[in-house]
């Protein structure tokens, strides 16, 4: 009887080469994306419990550009390496990124606004 380990950095699938490119999961369980373009490794990472196949732009928490300049893009290995560095590296994207979509954009600033009302009712608490 096999036991899978969920909770580890997986890559699903990868294409190497100039154009490389992939999907996988990261140790807490999110998917991500990978793309090579021209000489940037370009990383979504997804949220989590999504619904759909195929995640869209709304559904982008995260992104990672990173150099490939120094990778063998022909080694399978080293783009899995490099893919595990950004996705560990990766940032949250802020309120105000391009990247997130008007309607998750004011909902965030919903939730900073009623955080702060809530702060500022404990104090005077």
């Amino acid at each position: 009887m096999e036991v899978s380990d969920t909770r580890r950095f997986v890559v699903e699938q990868i294409t190497v080469g100039a154009h490389a490119n992939g999907f996988g999961r990261n140790a807490d369980g999110r998917q991500f994306a990978f793309r090579v373009h021209k000489s940037t490794l370009y990383v979504e990472m997804y949220r989590e419990n999504l619904l759909e196949q195929v995640p869209g732009k709304s559904d982008v928490i995260a992104v990672v550009e990173q150099s490939v300049t120094e990778i063998d893009l022909t080694d399978q290995r080293s783009i899995v390496a490099a893919v595990r560095d950004a996705v560990t590296d990766a940032d949250e994207l802020s309120p105000g990124s391009p990247e997130l979509s008007s309607p998750r954009s004011f909902l965030q600033r919903i939730v900073s606004i009623l955080d702060r009302i809530r702060a500022r009712q404990n104090a005077t608490a």
